[in-house]
């Protein structure tokens, strides 16, 4: 069987597709670009695609159906960039291939601690060898309450992980989980979030029912100096409405590892370009607001996991087995 690979890091995944495409028996073609219509002709040969969060629009869907290709899969979590539904009209099957959950839940909980003490502002004084305390004064974990959105395994994760700071701890999600119910953690709705939780941290996936979850209406409802943090997917969050409760100072600061309209940027050296992503620019130069560029899930566990389940994956569907990473 035969895999073309597109968005193939050379410094990190390339070793490891050989030795697992070696290992599973699989021919691979390995890309450094995203996959788009000139380089579509790659996969002619190929049942399968292995792609990152590459935009995977219906009429380049419908280009590489015509190359013969049948398995698209993500090396990611969150499948929002790939139309689902086009590529089920086409005979297409999507999968995902979800890493474990410590890597992100970890960052979100660095992102929370740095926001909370001001470190992007304590950072940048250092650098300059201005030592000086005013304006960087933090808060204690112990003292807040800290809301969590999203009970999935990155959720619970966060929660388990924030359980020994002393802060109180809620939580939403559409499906209570059990666990968490026996761990102590209050599920509350939506509206008790906002009112109550000193620190939101946001793991959902993104879907057309939560969009801009975080809104200009939702953010008057929460209390005054909220600090948000988004290690999910930047759709979530109005990008404009956060802004305006940065500058208003109804939210205190934000700890943001993903935003909206980012496909195209991450990933890529773009420090010569201008950017069509003004939010961001806006965001980034705010002193209270740290920005980085979707890298929570970034660790070695995480870079093995994707790349050998991508291809397990490919290699079950092909082999016509049950497939844990099939899209329903």
């Amino acid at each position: 069987m035969k895999v073309t690979v597109y968005n193939c890091r050379a410094f990190d995944e390339k070793e490891l597709f050989e030795r697992f495409g070696e290992e599973l028996h699989i021919e691979l073609v390995l890309c450094p670009d995203a996959p788009d219509k000139e380089n579509a002709a790659l996969a002619r040969g190929s049942e399968c695609i292995d792609i990152i969060t590459s935009k995977m629009t219906g009429d380049l869907l419908k280009i590489f159906a015509d190359y013969g290709v049948k398995y698209v899969t993500t090396r990611t979590i969150g499948y929002d960039h790939i139309d689902v539904k086009a590529a089920k009209a086409l005979g297409m099957t999507v999968a995902n291939a979800p890493y474990g959950p410590c890597g992100v839940a970890d960052y979100a909980v660095m992102l929370i601690l740095m926001t909370i003490r001001k470190m992007k502002r304590i950072l940048e004084r250092t650098n300059i060898q201005d030592y000086t305390l005013k304006g960087i004064q933090g808060r204690e974990l112990k003292d807040l309450t800290v809301g969590v959105i999203g009970t999935g395994r990155i959720g619970r994760t966060v929660l388990k992980d924030l359980s020994g700071f002393g802060c109180r701890l809620i939580a939403y999600d559409l499906y209570e989980n059990e666990d968490v119910k026996a761990s102590g953690v209050s599920y509350v709705t939506l509206e008790e979030m906002w009112q109550q939780a000193d620190v939101i941290t946001l793991h959902a996936p993104l879907t057309d029912e939560n969009r801009h979850m975080i809104n200009k209406e939702t953010i008057s409802r929460m209390k005054d100096g909220v600090m948000i943090v988004n290690t999910a997917r930047g759709g979530l969050i109005d990008s404009e409405a956060l802004i305006s409760g940065i500058e208003s100072g109804k939210i205190g600061g934000a700890g943001l590892d993903v935003v909206e309209n980012e496909f195209g940027l991450y990933y890529y050296d773009r420090k010569s370009d201008i950017l069509n992503n003004r939010e961001l620019a806006i965001l980034r130069g705010f002193p209270n607001v740290t920005v980085s560029h979707h890298m929570a899930f970034y660790t070695d566990d995480c870079v093995e996991t994707v790349v050998r389940d991508s291809l397990l994956g490919c290699r079950y569907f092909v082999e016509g087995k049950e497939n844990p990473w099939e899209v329903r």
